[in-house]
């Protein structure tokens, strides 16, 4: 009694004290919640907010599963930006999470009441400026990577971020201790396994926003175009399932209105590349069940190239592999065959096995479980012309036969000819040896295989008493008089099944020395030379796109409002550059075109006003764009006077509008304004139209670009490495530099090397 005296007495005292601390320093509720997290009354994997409702009176809880549901909590009727800002009236400001300048908002989200289980998402808006940005601050690598490079800079990105415990505890103490994050810098040598975000401000907002450990982030550029960046699920401690975060980011993107969401797969499960197993099941990456489909592949990979290797690597057939492995490796050809005798229908391909196997974990308990042995034998039917004495005594026999081939693969008409010596019913053996393919007798599997040179079948045994021991302790009681008629099934659990999973994968998929120990150069040997450079195909396309609202609708329809849409976009034309002189001249220059953009106007305004209208939301999208005066229509000859309804001949019809800039940009400058970084292909080729628009015949600064052997021209982010002579980039791994080396501080390419030795032949 004394002890818990004491130790309430010592509590109450330190929660006294923490409040007199939380008083005089003034934090938000947040920083509370952290802080209180701290001494346990938070779920221990996730931010448990059960008591925030206290945080705000009469704030809204909303439930996690509706969320981004049309009329929850808005009705999502607008463009893009509009639902986003409908969507931010409902959400809590926040005031001391982020600094000024990125404004942060809060919605509370309910997961389950009992027991209560509470998350936050948090939507910070990062503006795009030029006092605190630096043109690599303000590019983004995403858009670079998935092939955006040519889409104008935005004004903001939007980050919707569900934090872990540990990013909201990271969060809130740099919140309280200032700019703990150090400054930020770029290198040139991006990580593989990492998506970095491109902010320019290394404070308190970028360091909750940056934060590698969020259950889900993904950011939105004002324009539409979006990333998911990141989503940890119940492996990395979330309270939720990667498939429950998945459906709850789709929702609120096809809410918001989204045009394309990009993503870096790189998942994992248990050690095994999903996009990986899930393609070689499916045909298609995890992240397919939510749309998304082939983006972009690094190391120069197409659309088609990913295809036919995932077509290549399902279509092998498991004879194929049974057969090669089975002297070096007799465990996969076990594993391979129990798998065929649990299925209800035929396994002939590495496809089948991977997708029966995955259908059978969503089927499996959670839970572990004895694993009991199977003697099925065979199975006798009422309507066999044999009796059940028969059928086994002539399974006997061939098993008998099958034991003095010492496990060697036999044909089956040798089998035959053996067993014949003791039963001369050909039609009894040919039933039993049609029966006895991939079944368990004894303590022995008989395994039957198609030889895939000879196209003859073959049979084998295998001992299993190792690997199912005391086959005939669960036989259930009452039967032992009737072995012969009784079969079970494995009883396969979860784990079982992911170390067998995985033994696939490490042996036929990853470990290419024991495919190419296996070669023993028959006519197979192509199709298993293959699958490495297959492997390699399906893990180097990693960038995923997936379409939300791209086309506007093709019918304009008037609003009850009496308004109508428009598709229109910004072609700029006679932008003032600086020539090699250094004088400004006005030169055409055709850059490409930024998405269309619906434009809403009254039914009765004019080509000026629409041109107004057309001004004010390209300028509220585009960095560049803030000083841009629209000038006319392209192909379409209007007065300012002019109903614009009126004047547009074809119903929904896209209008490109010409227009240009009142600021004196430079090439650097226009160039500076797209995603691209300078040096990519996309920057090379708008630098190219700017310098023939000026008909410059020099470029005065070099740029450094990517030409890698593989065939890449845009960094695909992978790691690279720039030649010191030259200045062109390269994959490390195209130069022969393992990803466990560093990348040398001094690299030389081979083609700057040949020169180099070529060099003193050509002196004179």
């Amino acid at each position: 009694l004394g002890r818990s005296l004491f130790g309430f007495f010592f509590t109450f005292h330190f929660i006294f004290l923490l409040c007199i601390y939380i008083s005089t320093t003034q934090p938000n509720h947040l920083s509370f919640l952290i802080i209180i997290s701290q001494l346990g009354t938070m779920s221990s994997s996730h931010l448990d907010l059960s008591g925030c409702k206290k945080r705000k009176r009469g704030e809204r809880v909303f439930r996690f599963k509706n969320f981004g549901e049309n009329g929850y909590p808005v009705e999502f009727v607008g463009c893009f930006r509009e639902n986003v800002k409908a969507l931010l009236e409902f959400g809590h400001l926040e005031s001391n999470l982020c600094t000024t300048g990125m404004p942060c908002w809060s919605f509370q989200l309910e997961i389950h009441r009992h027991p209560p289980l509470h998350v936050l998402l948090f939507v910070v808006e990062e503006p795009i400026n030029d006092a605190s940005n630096s043109i690599v601050d303000r590019s983004c690598n995403q858009c670079q990577y998935v092939g955006w490079g040519n889409h104008m800079i935005c004004n903001k990105k939007y980050h919707f971020v569900l934090p872990s415990k540990e990013s909201m505890v990271a969060a809130c103490l740099n919140s309280k201790g200032g700019d703990s994050g150090g400054s930020g810098g770029s290198s040139h040598h991006h990580n593989k396994n990492q998506v970095v975000m491109d902010s320019g401000n290394y404070n308190k907002s970028n360091i909750f926003v940056e934060s590698k450990g969020h259950v889900m982030h993904g950011v939105f550029h004002s324009n539409g175009f979006g990333h998911l960046v990141c989503v940890n699920g119940l492996e990395t401690g979330s309270d939720l399932p990667g498939h429950h975060i998945l459906q709850f980011w789709d929702r609120l993107s096809t809410a918001l209105r989204a045009r394309k969401v990009s993503l870096n797969d790189t998942a994992q499960k248990r050690g095994m590349e999903l996009r990986l197993i899930h393609g070689v099941a499916y045909g298609e990456p995890w992240f397919g069940r939510w749309g998304y489909k082939f983006g972009r592949g690094t190391y120069c990979v197409t659309q088609q190239m990913h295809q036919r290797a995932l077509e290549a690597l399902r279509g092998i057939p498991l004879t194929l592999l049974i057969h090669h492995f089975c002297t070096s490796n007799r465990d996969l050809p076990l594993i391979i065959s129990r798998y065929q005798t649990l299925s209800d229908h035929s396994l002939t391909t590495l496809g089948d096995i991977f997708h029966y196997m995955l259908e059978l974990k969503s089927r499996l308990p959670n839970e572990t479980s004895n694993m009991e042995s199977y003697n099925p034998g065979i199975l006798v039917e009422t309507t066999c012309r044999w009796s059940p004495k028969r059928v086994e005594m002539a399974t006997r026999v061939i098993v008998e036969a099958l034991k003095r081939a010492q496990f060697r693969w036999v044909s089956r008409q040798q089998v035959r000819d053996a067993a014949r010596n003791y039963i001369g019913d050909t039609g009894l053996l040919d039933f039993v040896l049609k029966s006895l393919g991939n079944q368990i007798v004894g303590n022995y599997l008989v395994r039957r295989s198609l030889n895939p040179v000879t196209k003859v079948l073959e049979y084998c045994l295998e001992d299993i008493s190792n690997v199912f021991p005391d086959h005939h302790h669960h036989h259930r009681e009452g039967n032992n008089n009737n072995d012969k008629t009784k079969y079970s099934k494995y009883k396969i659990t979860r784990f079982q099944l992911m170390k067998d999973m995985f033994y696939l994968y490490k042996y036929i998929l990853k470990d290419q020395n024991n495919i190419i120990c296996s070669m023993n150069g028959d006519g197979s040997t192509n199709i298993l030379s293959a699958i490495p450079l297959a492997v390699r195909i399906v893990l180097d396309t990693k960038y995923l796109i997936k379409e939300y609202h791209n086309d506007f609708s093709s019918k304009m329809e008037l609003s009850l409002e009496g308004k109508f849409n428009l598709c229109c976009t910004i072609m700029l034309k006679d932008t003032t550059t600086q020539s090699e002189e250094g004088n400004l001249v006005n030169k055409s220059l055709m850059m490409p075109l930024p998405p269309y953009e619906c434009v809403s106007i009254n039914k009765n305004a004019t080509i000026d006003e629409l041109k107004l209208e057309v001004e004010k939301n390209f300028k509220e999208i585009y960095w560049s764009l803030s000083s841009l005066v629209v000038e006319s229509i392209h192909n379409l000859n209007t007065k300012g006077t002019d109903l614009a309804l009126g004047m547009v001949s074809e119903v929904g019809q896209k209008l490109v509008f010409v227009g240009r800039n009142n600021t004196k940009y430079n090439c650097n400058d226009i160039i500076n304004s797209y995603e691209c970084l300078y040096g990519s292909s996309c920057s090379s080729s708008i630098n190219n139209n700017i310098i023939n628009s000026t008909n410059s015949n020099s470029n005065s600064n070099k740029e450094s670009v990517m030409d890698c052997v593989c065939g890449a021209k845009d960094d695909d982010g992978e790691r690279r490495v720039s030649c010191d002579i030259c200045e062109t980039w390269q994959h490390t791994r195209c130069v022969g530099i393992p990803n466990s080396e560093e990348v040398p501080h001094v690299f030389i390419c081979t083609r700057c090397e040949q020169e180099i030795v070529l060099l003193p032949n050509s002196l004179p």
